[in-house]
């Protein structure tokens, strides 16, 4: 299995960028898909997720109204877009995919089998 993210950069505060995760040898679909972040020195923190079955979508607090993730089940590739950027929204952005991740446990990076290398996203103030 391999999760590749790419669509990380430096952006300006209050800007956007689009991260994509497309997936090998895994159907999103059939998997919960999410995204994590982690800054230098702190723990990787939850941001958002996709359930496969359901559709159903979550979101950390501190993203919520200004993120988006989606799926593209053609191009078995997962995205998330920000918009209105913040610094605190700095980090190396992760792709994961857990295939019995309940929704008690989403946002937990525990219950995530799968990850990929990560990119990183610099928010400039």
């Amino acid at each position: 299995v391999q999760l590749q993210a790419s669509g990380g950069g430096l952006v300006q505060a209050g800007g956007s960028l689009r991260l994509s995760c497309v997936a090998s040898d895994l159907t999103v679909s059939r998997y919960t898909m999410a995204w994590f972040r982690q800054e230098l020195g702190k723990e990787r923190e939850f941001v958002a997720a996709v359930k496969g079955n359901s559709g159903a979508t979550f979101y950390a607090e501190s993203v919520k109204g200004r993120f988006t993730v989606s799926r593209d089940n053609a191009k078995n590739t997962v995205f998330l877009q920000m918009n209105s950027l913040k610094p605190e929204d700095m980090g190396v952005y992760y792709c994961a995919a857990g295939r019995t991740v309940i929704n008690t446990t989403v946002r937990n990076a525990a219950a995530y089998a799968y990850w990929g290398r990560g990119t990183l996203v610099t928010v400039s103030s």
